[in-house]
């Protein structure tokens, strides 16, 4: 079967899909690939630097167990890879609760690597992509674009937004705060490292979807990641000594303070961007995805709104009612 055969039966298959991009595993001779197309009305919600088979080429000499890229087309645009066995780390260990041991060890190591990569090494940056150890200016990068979105979407969801403590100006309480980031070599980032994005065999880790990969800050890789994984206490502090104990001193150094402020600004970016999100995802959800997405949503609302001088007492009742009329359309 040719590439364009394995895409064209791919288009009409049953596909597991994120927010960008619907991954089919295909069958052929030479055993199952995973055929990548990107969803073409996807609304970017996230930075997006370079194409993923860049970050996967420039990574392969430097990190293991992630995707083997087989083919690029432009036109159509998809990509295929080798189609990893196992289980999502997901399905297993959803958000929140404990992951196996050798995960945490799996996921430092690969932050290891990562900061290990040579920029030369690494796709082309834009002239205006800040320098490295400019952490402010990558701060800036990060909240300009979650400022992009609100505004994009204020119009429609102004009603919404003010009802769940959202303010007009959601970014005033982290955009002061930039400036004082403690400066750091930067690295190249996954920058979407949750469960999802994980798949356990034989009690190894796999690591896909390098579609939103950065050059920046260490630091955010590490805080957008605790943000995402939700981890319960013991594992997070588990994490963290490992975190610290064998990336480069530099890539971790910093108080406290600079990680509490890349995770402020994730978590005021979920709330924006998960409410359009979301809404969006309600009118087809049956019952139990309805319940799922709308008690999902009150917890991410609900660790945002201290940082606005909100009570986190947010109930799923309310966010239902709220995003009725985009359920209704």
């Amino acid at each position: 079967m040719t590439w364009l055969g394995l895409y064209e039966q791919a288009l009409g298959a049953e596909a597991a899909a994120g927010y960008y991009n619907r991954n089919v595993g295909v069958p052929t001779p030479e055993g199952k690939v995973n055929v990548r197309i990107p969803l073409a009305a996807a609304d970017a919600m996230d930075v997006r630097l370079w194409p993923e088979e860049q970050v996967l080429a420039c990574i392969s000499p430097y990190v293991g167990r992630v995707p083997e890229l087989r083919h690029v087309s432009e036109h159509p645009r998809f990509q295929v890879h080798h189609f990893i066995e196992g289980r999502v780390l997901d399905a297993f260990s959803p958000r929140g609760s404990s992951v196996p041991a050798h995960v945490l060890t799996d996921i430092v190591a690969l932050l290891e690597r990562l900061v290990r990569v040579p920029q030369e090494k690494a796709p082309a940056l834009p002239p205006d992509w800040p320098v490295s150890g400019d952490s402010p200016g990558f701060g800036r990068v990060l909240s300009g674009l979650t400022d992009r979105i609100h505004r994009k979407h204020l119009a429609e969801y102004r009603e919404v937004f003010a009802g769940f403590g959202i303010p007009e100006e959601p970014l005033a309480v982290v955009e002061p705060l930039w400036d004082g980031l403690t400066s750091r070599p930067f690295a190249l980032l996954h920058a979407d490292l949750h469960r999802k994005n994980m798949i356990v065999r034989d009690a190894t880790t796999w690591f896909l979807d390098w579609e939103l990969a950065l050059w920046g800050d260490p630091l955010y890789e590490f805080g957008i990641h605790l943000h995402k994984m939700d981890y319960p206490l013991d594992q997070r502090a588990e994490l963290t000594r490992q975190w610290r104990e064998r990336l480069p001193a530099e890539s971790t150094t910093g108080p406290l303070a600079d990680l509490d402020l890349y995770l402020a600004h994730e978590r005021i970016k979920s709330a924006i961007v998960d409410t359009v999100r979301y809404s969006q995802q309600l009118g087809t959800a049956s019952p139990a995805q309805h319940d799922f997405l709308v008690t999902r949503l009150a917890g991410k609302l609900n660790a945002a709104r201290p940082l606005w001088g909100s009570s986190p007492d947010l109930t799923p009742d309310r966010v239902a009612a709220a995003l009725t009329p985009w359920s209704e359309r």
